[in-house]
C-alpha cells in the first residue's frame, strides 16, 4: 500500500474491528519515527471500532528486538493480530543490511509458523528524512497502513 502513489488512505470498506484486540510491538530505537507510527495504528484502529483499553503498547529495544516481542505477545494468543514497528536508517556499515534481513526473515517466520498473525510495520529507510516523510509526514503513516492490515488479517 504505497499511500504516497496513492494519495490519502480511504478507510472505506475495511470491516470494523469492534470487539477485537491489538498488541503493538514498538522499537525506542528512533523512539520520535516509532512513536509517530504507533499513533497512527492506534488512530487507525479506534476509529475502525477498537476500545482503546483493547490496544496494548509493548517496547523492545530495537527492530531486531521485535521478533522476540512479537513471537512472546503472538504466542500469548491474547490478541487478535500483532503489529510489529520499528525504524532502520541506513548508516555508513552493513549493520543496515543485517538488521534488515534479520527482522525481515523473523516476522515473516512468526507468521509462517504463529497463529496470530503478525503485522511488518518496520521502516527501512536511507536517510531519516525519508522515515519522517512516512510516519506521518508528506507520505502518510504507514502506522495507518499496517493498522488496517491487522484488522484485515485479524478477520481473515
Amino acid at each position: 500500500m504505497a499511500t504516497g502513489q496513492r494519495g490519502t488512505l480511504s478507510l472505506e470498506g475495511i470491516p470494523s474491528a469492534r470487539g477485537k484486540r491489538f498488541a503493538l510491538v514498538v522499537s525506542e530505537w528512533n523512539a520520535h519515527i516509532t512513536d509517530a507510527l504507533a499513533q497512527g495504528a492506534r488512530d487507525t484502529l479506534v476509529h475502525l471500532g477498537v476500545k482503546s483499553e483493547d490496544i496494548e503498547n509493548f517496547a523492545v529495544p530495537g527492530s531486531f528486538e521485535l521478533i522476540h516481542g512479537c513471537k512472546v505477545v503472538a504466542s500469548s494468543l491474547e490478541y487478535d493480530a500483532v503489529i510489529a514497528i520499528g525504524s532502520v536508517i541506513r548508516g555508513e556499515t552493513a549493520h543496515f543490511d543485517f538488521v534488515c534481513q534479520g527482522v525481515t526473515h523473523g516476522i515473516a517466520e512468526l507468521n509462517a509458523h504463529g497463529k496470530t498473525p503478525v503485522i511488518f510495520c518496520v521502516l527501512t529507510d536511507d536517510t531519516e528524512q525519508q522515515s519522517l516523510d512516512r510516519c506521518g509526514g508528506k507520505l502518510g503513516n504507514k502506522g495507518d497502513e499496517a493498522a488496517v492490515a491487522a484488522v484485515k488479517m485479524a478477520q481473515f
